[in-house]
């Protein structure tokens, strides 16, 4: 029977703690986070690649500490005002000055400072002797790619928001077949969703294959 298609539904991302998937693959950044305000000089860096979560947990963080979300590409140094910073993709350029500045406002009472990046600290251009002591001596924790159970939980999640429900048996099918990435688990859903036959393994088979010949969708 096929399955009946919904009208364009596209979900939003949702940044809520209760959304946050755990497991042993971002264990260590959690703990790091609600560490907080206990961090090294009042900063620290969440290291990662694209798509294992490191906006979600700064965004955790963010609301927990009412944390003033500065724009790297023009961050206003004087608007915090004795509240902690979140700054974001600080490896993709951020002012020296403005930067060091930030640094050293961390350390002040109410202070703090996390940046998300996808490259250590030590690999940040910069123009300032200062700024490049202070980087090398930032704390940093990384989110190590997801493991099996943070990739299931996030295709759990990703259904879930499109209220989808999957058959059982194609989470381990997925598990062991698609790419290990978040931005993989959220193309495939999609591409999942935007179909109209049932949601079977046969399905994703074809889709993890990119090609549709021969496959009998209906099996599952």
């Amino acid at each position: 029977m096929a399955r009946q298609q919904r009208l364009g539904f596209r979900p939003r991302p949702g940044y809520a703690a209760e959304d946050f998937v755990m497991g042993s693959s971002n264990a260590e950044a959690l703990a790091a986070i609600h560490a907080w305000p206990n961090w090294h000089a009042g900063c620290l860096v969440l290291l990662g690649s694209e798509g294992v979560g490191k906006t979600h947990l700064a965004r955790i963080w963010a609301d927990a500490s009412h944390a003033m979300h500065l724009d790297r590409r023009a961050p206003d140094v004087a608007a915090p005002q004795g509240r902690p910073v979140l700054l974001e993709d600080a490896d993709q350029g951020v002012d020296d000055e403005a930067l060091f500045h930030l640094i050293n406002l961390a350390a002040q009472d109410g202070g703090g400072l996390l940046i998300t990046a996808r490259e250590p600290p030590r690999a940040w251009a910069c123009s300032l002797p200062d700024l490049h002591s202070r980087l090398a001596a930032l704390q940093v924790v990384t989110i190590e790619a997801p493991d099996d159970e943070v990739l299931e939980g996030a295709l759990r999640k990703l259904f879930r928001e499109r209220s989808i429900r999957a058959p059982r048996d194609l989470y381990p099918y997925l598990l062991t077949r698609m790419e290990r990435s978040i931005p993989a688990a959220q193309d495939l859903v999609r591409r999942l969703d935007e179909d109209s036959r049932p949601i079977t393994r046969s399905l994703a088979k074809a889709l993890l294959d990119d090609g549709m010949e021969n496959i009998d969708l209906f099996e599952g």
